[in-house]
This record gives structure tokens, sequence and C-alpha cells, in this order.
């Protein structure tokens, strides 16, 4: 069932292993078949160089496993309400990167101040609100999706693909499970660029009109850069 989604899946998380953007079992990547409303996610806690397409999970939005043996990814309650919020996205990524687990343990935005950000993140990557204990006790990966999506109230999730979970670390998403994991490889690189430029100059600000210039180029239908 659904054998080519669980490639894309397969294919994600390896992509992330490859990108050095994870260690051990940490991070996580998905993807959605929209039509019939099933996610294929990593299993929790299996090594990446043990993956195969067998050991990609299927599951409902609900959470129900519908095909596979072994358990999904702890974080799946946070895909899929990434997925309900965000009906643009077709894939979704989490990792415990090391810049980016910084500015997110830091509870800091990461400050969109030059053009390599624009070029990807039309804004600052955003970080959540503290959580409450309520929150954490009674659906904690149900509510980190849920306190990410409270920071794109007044945001496109596609301009800016990405944020922190406070204490925690950076999710990403795209159309495809493919550009969530090249948003996340983005994401750490503006993450380790903004901690230098800081330690050498902590009071720096962006050229706004350099921001529109840089996103527009490579988004929306005036944009020219690449290849037609």
């Amino acid at each position: 069932m659904l054998e080519s989604l669980k490639q894309t899946v397969l294919e994600a998380n390896l992509a992330l292993r490859d990108s050095a953007l994870v260690i051990l079992t940490w991070g996580n990547a998905s993807a959605i078949d929209r039509e019939r409303g099933i996610v294929a996610i990593k299993p929790s806690g299996v090594s990446y160089d043990a993956m195969t397409r067998d050991s990609i999970v299927l599951v409902d939005m609900d959470g129900n496993v519908v095909e596979g043996t072994l358990r999904p990814s702890s974080d799946t309650p946070t895909h899929l309400a990434l997925y309900r919020c965000f009906p643009q996205i077709g894939g979704v990524v989490h990792t415990h990167s090391t810049y980016a687990v910084a500015w997110a343990q830091a509870c800091r935005p990461i400050p969109n101040i030059g053009t390599t950000h624009a070029d990807t993140f039309h804004a600052d990557i955003p970080c959540t609100r503290e959580m409450t204990p309520e929150e954490i006790s009674e659906g904690y990966e149900r509510f980190t999706g849920d306190v990410i999506s409270e920071c794109f109230k007044d945001m496109n999730p596609l301009h800016t693909p990405g944020a922190l979970v406070r204490h925690h670390g950076p999710f990403t998403w795209g159309e495809t499970a493919a550009k969530a994991v090249e948003n996340a490889v983005i994401l750490e690189e503006v993450a380790r660029m903004a901690w230098l430029t800081y330690s050498l100059n902590p009071s720096v600000m962006m050229n706004p009109d350099l921001i529109e210039k840089h996103y527009s180029r490579k988004h929306g239908k005036d944009a020219y850069y690449g290849q037609k």
C-alpha cells in the first residue's frame, strides 16, 4: 500500500542522515497522501542505517496505524497537527541539528539578518511560546504542533517554512518531503550564520528592501532565479 509514498519518506529520512542533520535516531521525516488522508513516517527509535521501505509506518489522520509492524515516531501527533493546520504542505521534518537547537534552547527566533536567510525564509524563523503544564502532561506532541501553528496566524507557512519549538528544536515543512528536508538544511545553516554574525555584531539589522528582493527573486510570479 502506497509504496511510492513510503519510498519517498525513506529517502527523506536518509537524506537527513546524509546531510548530517541527525545522529543516532534523533529526528524524523514524513509525507502525506492528501487524497487518502494517510501519512507515512519514520518508525520510532529505529536506526537510519537499519531502515528500509518496509520500516516506514502508515497512519491515518487520527494517528492509527494502517500499515506497518513498527511503532510510528513519537512525534507523529506533531506532524499530524501540522498537516491539519497547514493544508498547503506535503512533507514535515524534525531534527535536533546543533545551531537550530541552540536558538531554540535560548528561546530566541532566528533573525532574518542576511540574504541567505531571505532567499528561503521571508521572515524571522519564529520560536514558539512556553507550553503550559497541562499541554505538556495531557498531549505533549499534539500541542507541540498547535504551538507551532500559533506562530503562523499572521504568516504564510510556505513563505517561512519552519519554526523552533522552545527548549526543543526545529520543525520544517514544504510542498514535498524532499523540500522539507531542503528547508531543514537551510534552516540549520542560517542558524549557524546568525550565531556567528551576532558574535561579531549583536546589534546588526537587515535592510528590509534586501529581504523583499532576495525572497521575490526565488518565489512568486516574478521570480527569475534559476532556469525555467
